[in-house]
C-alpha cells in the first residue's frame, strides 16, 4: 500500500486565510477565508486529490484533528 501524501491545515499569521500546505514542499495548495469553507463537505477531499491525510490545526497552532482521505484509508487501530 502505498504512503498517503501529508497535509495541514493552519491559519496564516499574515493574511489570517486558512492555507492547506503540503508537509513534504511547504507550499500553499490551496486557500480558503474561513475554516469552515476549508472543512465543509468533500473541500479538503478534493483539494487532496481524493489520496491524503490532513491534520487540521486551532488558531493556537495546536492540533484539533486529523481526517484521512478516503476514509477507508483511516487506520483502524491507532492511539487514543
Amino acid at each position: 500500500m502505498a504512503k498517503l501524501a501529508k497535509y495541514t491545515l493552519l491559519q496564516d499569521a499574515k493574511t489570517k486565510r486558512w492555507t492547506l500546505k503540503s508537509d513534504s514542499t511547504g507550499q500553499t495548495v490551496k486557500s480558503f477565508a474561513s475554516k469552515a469553507a476549508a472543512t465543509r463537505g468533500g473541500v479538503l477531499e478534493r483539494a487532496v486529490s481524493k489520496s491524503g491525510t490532513v491534520k487540521i490545526k486551532k488558531r493556537n497552532g495546536k492540533i484539533q484533528e486529523e481526517r484521512t482521505y478516503p476514509r477507508k484509508r483511516d487506520p483502524r487501530a491507532s492511539k487514543g
